[in-house]
């Protein structure tokens, strides 16, 4: 992959500061891990300890596949065991080595430029520095380790990548040896022979035979999903989930691969503004950028690093203090505003990519390409006295067949907890209103938009319901033009309420109004989007004018 253009070129930078982060504050403090959100401030200090259960000096190193009980925090419960399945190994000191090897070529790359260019010979005797400068490449460019580096190391010096049975993929940690329950672990060579094997390499040497056949310009035309519209990273979601895929054992392999590529998050946490956050996810991020243990992103431009003294020189430069684009909304006092931006993803495409780069981080059915120009991005920020801070976004494709009103949405997670999400899902249905359309997010939808769209549907259509006379005799369509949601969503969100009944071949709103009242006493709050702080036109009646 080459270079992104959104990255920061770096170089050696003089700084009397260069320990101290945003505002004089220190970056070198721990991660709070949650479910919740995996943020914390970066002048906060959390240590932890791991408990040790079961620890033997002999037993040994676990491989890819075992499965075992693990001690999990982020739960809240200090007992709390979740079974874990080890999906990837590395050194307990693989930054420390990474560390010591990039200085290493560093100090060779200087000693070739005073030579005149030529690289010395190493000695086959200079065991250590011979092995060193054999493995720089592979450590530099991948973040899984060979089998050659973790041989001869003991199982408590492997740290091992697990994911949680029945969990989202955004639980996946690297953990030590101490977490596991050993009574509990269940070699994954353990039990011989079985007929799942037996498919299992069936099915392998189907696969084999498949991707032998298989050129470039074929995989392309075979990630297309069931509309027919090529699969294409940038604003949009992955589509070819398992539900679409319909039996196509070529698109399987395709969704297989691309998921055995992503399954290790490859960056581990980032920088941005005041924030120091865990993600979540694999990130296509350029390769000398997409291995590292964090990443430094300007919270204005978008803008990554990996060196914080790179992140402070242009921190100093940066000129921005707000997103690009045009501010459409604005709610709020003089001190501190709610604000959002309508971004053309082809007038901004580097700030779109870097955009849609970091929200991966943080997505899982996120594209993984660069074409961002089909999309409009909107950003929502804080705004104060120092700039915009980005606070969470959705995308928009320009053109939608299918009438979604949003492609990708993100709450970044330093902002969760907040009422950003349903915010942000108001507004784009007060976009489709403002158009004169119903809208509906594009599938398949993530774990939490599910739960936020549900969520915001239900608010939305018990709230119209509580305002209606008995004697209105209202129907599913009038409720679709009310609110600007798809009919279909109204359906399954009244069904889920019980809400809904088939009469005559035809939906009808059955309104229980305990259901109702059991909610308003419950007094949620909702942000929503407040339609008369929004200055927006839609684009048909734009070109209108123009003409």
């Amino acid at each position: 992959m080459q270079k992104s253009e959104g990255s920061i070129e770096e170089a050696a930078v003089n700084s009397s500061n260069l320990k101290m982060g945003v505002d004089g504050e220190s970056l070198n403090s721990n991660v709070m891990t949650s479910n919740a959100a995996d943020v914390n401030r970066i002048d906060s200090v959390v240590s932890t300890t791991d408990k040790p259960l079961c620890v033997s000096e002999n037993i040994e190193p676990l491989q890819i596949g075992d499965k075992g009980m693990v001690l999990v925090t982020w739960r809240g419960d200090e007992d709390s065991k979740l079974q874990a399945v080890v999906v990837e190994r590395r050194p307990c000191d693989l930054w420390k080595r990474r560390n010591k090897k990039r200085k290493l070529q560093k100090r060779t790359s200087v000693s070739s430029k005073e030579s005149g260019g030529a690289l010395h010979p190493v000695s086959s005797s200079s065991t250590t520095n011979g092995q060193v400068l054999k493995d720089i490449e592979s450590m530099l460019t991948g973040a899984s380790s060979s089998a050659e580096e973790l041989l001869g190391l003991k199982a408590d010096e492997i740290e091992y990548y697990v994911h949680y049975v029945d969990h989202d993929r955004r639980l996946d940690e690297w953990i030590s040896l101490s977490k596991f329950d050993l009574k509990t672990i269940e070699r994954v060579g353990g039990k011989a022979g079985s007929s799942d094997a037996d498919n299992h390499g069936t099915r392998a040497d189907t696969e084999e035979e498949i991707k032998k056949t298989m050129t470039r310009r074929t995989r392309q035309t075979a990630l297309k999903n069931t509309h027919g519209t090529e699969l294409r990273i940038g604003g949009g979601n992955w589509h070819s989930s398992g539900d679409t895929a319909g039996g196509d054992p070529t698109l399987a392999i395709l969704e297989r691969e691309h998921e055995e590529m992503t399954k290790v998050k490859n960056i581990e946490r980032i920088y941005m503004g005041q924030w120091e956050v865990e993600a979540w996810y694999y990130s296509p991020y350029p390769e000398e950028y997409s291995c590292e243990e964090k990443l430094f992103v300007c919270e204005f431009c978008l803008k990554y690093c990996k060196k914080k003294r790179t992140y402070l020189r242009h921190k100093q430069e940066c000129t921005w203090r707000s997103p690009p684009g045009d501010e459409i909304y604005r709610e709020g006092t003089d001190t501190c505003n709610l604000c959002v931006y309508e971004i053309d993803g082809k007038e901004h495409r580097v700030y779109c990519q870097n955009l849609c780069l970091l929200a991966k981080l943080f997505l899982d059915h996120k594209n993984l390409y660069y074409d961002v120009d089909p999309f409009n991005f909107y950003v929502v920020t804080e705004t104060d006295e120092n700039g915009a801070h980005i606070v969470g976004y959705f995308s928009k494709e320009k053109q939608s067949a299918e009438d979604y009103n949003l492609a990708c949405i993100l709450t970044f997670p330093q902002y969760q907890k907040c009422g950003y999400g349903k915010f942000i899902i108001s507004l784009s249905y007060e976009l489709s209103k403002r158009e004169g359309k119903t809208g509906s997010p594009e599938k398949p939808l993530s774990d939490l938009g599910k739960i936020s769209y549900r969520s915001y549907w239900t608010h939305i259509l018990l709230t119209l319901l509580d305002e209606q006379k008995p004697e209105d005799n209202i129907q599913i369509k009038e409720l679709s033009e009310m609110t600007g949601i798809k009919a279909e969503d109204i359906i399954s969100t009244l069904q889920s309420l019980n809400m809904i009944k088939v009469w005559k071949g035809q939906h009808v709103v059955y309104v229980h109004q305990d259901i109702i009242t059991d909610y308003k006493n419950q007094g949620k709050k909702i942000r929503l989007c407040n339609s008369q702080y929004l200055t927006w036109t839609p684009h048909s009646q734009r070109k209108k004018k123009e003409k």
